[in-house]
């Protein structure tokens, strides 16, 4: 059964929470995208169809003014909200909000070159729940793992967490 789009960040700390974690101490970054995994596959309501890119995901990285420029690393789903009426307006443009769960980190010597990777996020995918998007989330998986500072840091454990629902720019 659907969720609606305005209790998703509600649903994924759900699924935190069963594997032990609160949203704003998640220690674990498995365990994170275990529950990510998840919560991707969980079809939305009152969001625009997979066609017209309705429902994506992303992993970011990097080092960001708004956590002090410590070292992150998010998980992001980005939905695209159909909202009430307008439609038929030529103008019209869907609502972008994203549910993003960012993991901080201590620094450490083993992620000194995450700035230097050239691009600080793996893209939005967005591929169909099912097994199309699992096929996607385990490439993003294989992804990080091949990178070293990305993979160092989804061995360590965070240090703050926060997860959110926010209007995308």
């Amino acid at each position: 059964m659907p969720i609606s789009w305005r209790s998703s960040a509600e649903v994924f700390a759900q699924l935190l929470r069963q594997r032990g974690f609160e949203p704003d101490a998640v220690r674990d970054v498995d365990a994170a995208w275990d529950a990510f995994g998840e919560f991707c596959q969980i079809e939305v309501d009152g969001i625009e169809r997979p066609e017209d890119d309705g429902d994506g995901f992303i992993a970011q990285w990097g080092r960001w003014h708004w956590n002090d420029d410590q070292p992150s690393l998010s998980f992001g789903r980005q939905l695209a909200v159909t909202g009430a009426g307008g439609r038929d307006d030529p103008e019209w443009q869907p609502e972008y909000w994203q549910v993003d769960l960012q993991l901080v980190f201590a620094e450490d010597p083993a992620w000194a070159g995450l700035d230097g990777l050239g691009h600080q996020d793996t893209g939005y995918d967005f591929d169909e729940i099912g097994a199309p998007r699992a096929a996607a989330l385990a490439e993003v998986r294989r992804f990080i793992e091949s990178c070293p500072p990305l993979a160092a840091m989804w061995r360590a454990e965070p240090i703050r967490s926060e997860l959110t629902l926010e209007q995308a720019d």
